[in-house]
């Protein structure tokens, strides 16, 4: 379920971590990966850090049986962990690329480490970040999208593509930063979209200025995706809609900049609710009633993909003299039991 998060103060200090042993004891670095580890890799390469749950949820039978494969490729090296501390409760493990996985990617994609722009330091900083809570938020958003269902029919749609917001950025950041690009699929319908995740802590003025570069992108590259508002409460959701309809008035083509928004708080509390659900408003309608997400399709006949290798899927590319592999799928390519 797609909660309202934890104050970023719960959240910045993480347990330390027992330390781990080096030696002839520990696994050699040669390990029999699978598609799934494989895939594992490539998403924490992708997103920074996803939890034993958002995983467990994505590519695991049960948490149980992902608790214990997740341990295992700890010990393997391929994979680093952390627990934030919490004021209530206690946090799931948060999963990071280790050094040994990034060199597994690179020697797949025949590149070094450095060239794939992997970092170990930085990579560990996501522990005590200011942004981990937007991260996470993110990637829970994606999650939930991907395992969850149509709320009004239990009808499943398909989450195609997840790119992450450091993807969008290499690709997009000189004309706009989106929190992260989808690509979600239903009964025929598709439609592609980029997020802004809000937690309520930007001012509007600035949410709202953002469309100014969503519409130099569709001036320059020709692109017209929608932009979906993802906020925590209806009232938030209500002061965003107006200092963005302030802004999307007066852009040179609005009609080149598709905005809808919703509200977390929302969603029935069902068995997985889904960002799919019947919660999006588009910010030019005259109506009241929400739609489901496959549904904002047919109210902006006047789309266009963002290209750039969307529908790549095993081919890597240099961007900015480092290799960008190509975005992993949103589900492994088969949920092994093991």
């Amino acid at each position: 379920m797609i909660a309202r998060p934890d104050r970023q103060a719960d959240l910045r200090a993480p347990q330390p971590a027992r330390s781990r042993p080096s030696g002839p004891e520990k696994a050699p670095l040669v390990v029999p990966l699978t598609g799934r580890d494989h895939w594992i890799l490539r998403m924490l390469h992708e997103h920074r850090v996803l939890t034993t749950n958002q995983l467990a949820d994505l590519a695991f039978p049960t948490p149980k049986i992902a608790r214990r494969r997740l341990a295992i490729l700890h010990d393997y090296r391929v994979l680093d962990r952390f627990r934030p501390l919490r004021t209530r409760g206690s946090a799931p493990s948060h999963w990071t690329l280790a050094p040994a996985g990034a060199t597994v990617l690179a020697a797949e994609a025949g590149t070094s480490v450095r060239e794939l722009g992997y970092n170990h330091q930085q990579t560990l900083a996501i522990a005590h970040s200011l942004h981990l809570t937007h991260t996470l938020g993110v990637n829970e958003w994606f999650t939930a999208l991907t395992t969850g269902h149509d709320g009004d029919r239990g009808d499943r749609g398909r989450v195609v593509a997840w790119w992450s917001q450091t993807r969008c950025q290499r690709l997009w950041g000189d004309l706009t930063r989106p929190d992260a690009f989808g690509r979600y699929t239903h009964t025929g319908t598709t439609l592609d979209f980029f997020l802004e995740y809000d937690l309520a802590t930007t001012a509007l003025p600035r949410v709202a200025a953002k469309l100014h570069g969503y519409s130099e992108l569709a001036r320059t590259t020709g692109a017209i995706t929608p932009v979906l508002f993802w906020v925590p409460t209806t009232i938030r959701e209500t002061n965003t809609r107006h200092a963005v309809r302030q802004s999307w008035e007066r852009l040179p083509d609005p009609d080149a900049v598709p905005v809808a928004t919703a509200a977390a708080e929302l969603l029935a509390p069902i068995t997985d609710p889904s960002p799919a659900d019947r919660v999006w408003l588009p910010l030019d309608t005259t109506g009241t009633s929400r739609l489901r997400l496959h549904e904002l399709a047919a109210v902006w006949p006047r789309r266009t993909t963002p290209g750039t290798g969307i529908d790549a899927e095993h081919s890597a590319v240099t961007l900015g003299g480092q290799v960008m592999l190509a975005p992993p799928p949103p589900r492994p390519p088969t949920l092994e039991g093991r």
